[in-house]
């Protein structure tokens, strides 16, 4: 009992150090879940949008000790299958500092 209480106020402490597990443009004290745009290169209409292909890469963390994945550009071209980049956008979530999310966005053709 005395073991599980303290490993619960390391954790509380952990979490309420101030640092955010995600970086975002927005922060939301008990959670985050927004979209933002980087970069775009791209010119045309509405057509030519809807044309584009999409890839995302993504990258978690836990409880901001452990994290793992690729959230490169690099990536996120490989899964949507482009080849020239047009615009690069950026996602976070993020949920009370236990679980967090990084993704990269990327359309073009």
């Amino acid at each position: 009992m005395n073991k599980c209480l303290i490993l619960g106020m390391m954790i509380v402490a952990v979490d309420l150090g101030g640092c955010m597990i995600v970086d975002s443009p927005i922060k939301g004290v008990l959670g985050t879940e927004v979209i933002w745009g980087d970069t775009a290169t791209g010119k045309g209409g509405a057509e030519e949008l809807a044309k584009l292909k999409t890839g995302k890469a993504c990258a978690q963390s836990i409880l901001g000790l452990l994290a793992r994945g690729d959230a490169s550009v690099r990536a996120a071209k490989e899964n949507g299958k482009i080849t020239e980049v047009t615009s690069v956008d950026h996602s976070a979530r993020n949920l009370l500092n236990i679980v967090g999310e990084w993704c990269t966005i990327v359309k073009g053709n």
